[in-house]
């Protein structure tokens, strides 16, 4: 009997890598995501069931960002890597093939959406962010099964505050009279917000990445700020203030320059994705009203 009972041990040590990965998952999934806003999206799907990081450092923006051999190894052990698209990370294919990581799964979010303008910020209208925690939690199922009820719940939960906060962000915006609802930023990271929440993006500084603006073109920005009466310039603290700055002198308008949409930030009141748009609506109410 027990010689029977050693030789089942052992046969049964012996065929445990025979099992499929996906049976009995014995380690969190390892989950790279790109920038830390759609990290915050990313972790509020995967729980505990995954470790997740971000390739681009909280307070750096994702357009012109230069990856590091770090980057390149953190790929090369990741499970899935979630990327937004649309343009606006230009250095990650290059950063990819590096990593000669053939297992990844590489899941876009932006992919399937309507993407206006070329304008890569989708994730800034909360009904789209919905969409985009769908395609999360599908991608995290297709690697995990065996998390797929823990993957859906948490979901179903996070795109019922998503709901919740757009309602809330429709509600302070109402607040804004009609006629001081426009806005000039420093990057057009704004549109799909504006749009959902019905304000004007009336003028962008910087109309794509690194491209400095003319004298004359931000002669118009002022003659615009001044016909329209508007009440500030936007812009982000990732960039540097001083186009900001002149402009907003030379319309006699205010400057704000800390809110946040392709960043979280390291304060607790800017941790995740609800509270970054909760507190760019407080600023953006506050500078209109």
């Amino acid at each position: 009997m027990k010689l029977r009972l050693a030789l089942f041990a052992l046969v049964t040590v012996l065929l445990l890598p025979l099992v499929p990965l996906g049976a009995a998952r014995q380690r969190p999934l390892r989950v790279v995501t790109t920038f830390s806003t759609i990290g915050s999206l990313v972790r509020a799907v995967a729980g505990s069931r995954a470790t997740v990081t971000d390739l681009v450092p909280i307070g750096a923006s994702p357009e012109d960002y230069q990856p590091t051999p770090a980057d390149i190894r953190t790929l090369h052990d990741a499970d899935i890597l979630f990327e937004n698209g649309a343009g606006i990370e230009t250095w990650l294919q290059r950063t990819i093939e590096n990593a000669r990581n053939s297992t990844m799964r590489i899941v876009v979010l932006s992919d399937g959406l309507p993407v206006k303008n070329g304008n890569p910020h989708l994730w800034m209208d909360p009904v789209l962010a919905q969409r985009y925690v769908d395609k999360i939690a599908k991608a995290l199922v297709a690697a995990d099964s065996q998390g797929r009820g823990y993957y859906e719940r948490r979901a179903r939960s996070f795109k019922g505050q998503l709901a919740s906060l757009q309602r809330e962000i429709a509600h302070q915006i109402a607040t804004v009279p009609p006629g001081h609802r426009t806005m000039i930023v420093f990057h057009n990271a704004w549109q799909y917000y504006n749009d959902r929440f019905g304000l004007q993006t009336l003028g962008v500084v910087e109309l794509s990445p690194g491209q400095e603006p003319t004298p004359k073109y931000i002669a118009e920005l002022v003659r615009l700020a001044k016909q329209h009466h508007v009440r500030a310039v936007f812009a982000e603290p990732e960039y540097s203030p001083k186009l900001v700055q002149a402009l907003a002198q030379s319309a006699g308008i205010t400057t704000i320059e800390n809110l946040y949409d392709d960043s979280l930030a390291t304060s607790p009141d800017v941790h995740d994705y609800p509270s970054m748009l909760r507190y760019d609506t407080r600023t953006i109410v506050r500078a209109l009203r």
